[in-house]
């Protein structure tokens, strides 16, 4: 995590920072946050789910989605829904420099930084912005077009033929055979067969379901890839798991639970310490929609 960031003045007075600003206060706050946000990096190409937008600014996340759309409309940056990271066009201008030298130490940390970023498409961006002023060795990319983020419009109406598509669930359904054979601490998630007409797993929606009807539980802050996978096994294995309201309804069989909650005491002595992570590894899912868990004693 940075120590600071830097945010210029004529981001009030820019023609940029105006676009933003007439948007309305959603997309200024979303603006900063972007440029100030603890999970950003120098050159301001990062991983951002909305999730982490939606829980750090307090924004619903349909407020933040909207913030974040209104910031591209202004040119501000550009977002890749498929690998869900954010590229802050002008970031590393302010940040670093305008332009570096071929043997200025700096150059090194920008190219770390944009091997670590999963987007080929951002970061062939950002070499076109800063390739030739900063010197970079790393390969000029190519990639076909990743899928840019939806309208608003999009997102309801994908969401209602989920709903339309799929039964309501109770959380205490049994599980179907899966091949998840290990237990829950040496879990290697393998990504899902048989995508094709499947709905893609929400990441983002369901972390903020989890944060909204479990909020005393751990907060999430960050999504790598074994939780990615994790979750999209989990969504992946059931088709009725595959719509929002049944995650809905599981996060509220959890929050009926006093030992889940950590409202009684395990055989140490402490109340247990549950958390997004815990609930979807396979051995632990199993035994929470199995009753295990169901008015705990101590």
């Amino acid at each position: 995590m940075r120590d600071y960031g830097k945010v210029s003045p004529q981001f009030w007075t820019g023609e940029t920072g105006k676009k933003i600003l007439a948007a309305g206060p959603e997309a200024a706050l979303v603006a900063l946050y972007l440029m100030t946000s603890p999970h950003a990096n120098m050159i301001g190409l990062y991983y951002m789910p909305l999730a982490y937008l939606a829980h750090d600014t307090r924004l619903p996340l349909e407020g933040a989605s909207k913030g974040l759309r209104s910031c591209i409309e202004a040119g501000f940056c550009a977002y890749d829904e498929a690998s869900e990271c954010v590229f802050v066009y002008e970031m590393a201008r302010y940040q670093i420099a305008p332009s570096l030298k071929r043997d200025d130490n700096r150059r090194k940390g920008v190219e770390n930084e944009l091997e670590r970023v999963p987007s080929a498409l951002l970061r062939k961006r950002f070499l076109a912005a800063y390739g030739d002023s900063y010197c970079l060795t790393t390969p000029r990319e190519t990639e076909a077009p990743s899928k840019p983020l939806r309208s608003q419009e999009q997102e309801q109406e994908q969401k209602r033929a989920r709903e339309s598509a799929y039964a309501d669930l109770s959380p205490a359904t049994a599980l179907p055979p899966t091949e998840d054979a290990e237990d829950d601490d040496g879990e290697q998630p393998r990504p899902p067969k048989g995508e094709q007409g499947r709905p893609p797993c929400p990441h983002e929606r369901i972390i903020a379901l989890y944060h909204e009807v479990l909020p005393e539980l751990r907060q999430i802050r960050e999504w790598n890839e074994t939780r990615r996978r994790l979750l999209q096994r989990r969504w992946s294995e059931n088709p009725e798991r595959q719509n929002l309201d049944w995650w809905r309804q599981f996060f509220g069989y959890v929050r009926e639970s006093k030992f889940l909650m950590g409202k009684t005491t395990g055989r140490d002595g402490r109340p247990f310490d549950c958390d997004l992570e815990w609930l979807i590894r396979p051995t632990n899912f199993a035994k929470v929609i199995e009753g295990k868990y169901e008015d705990q004693a101590t």
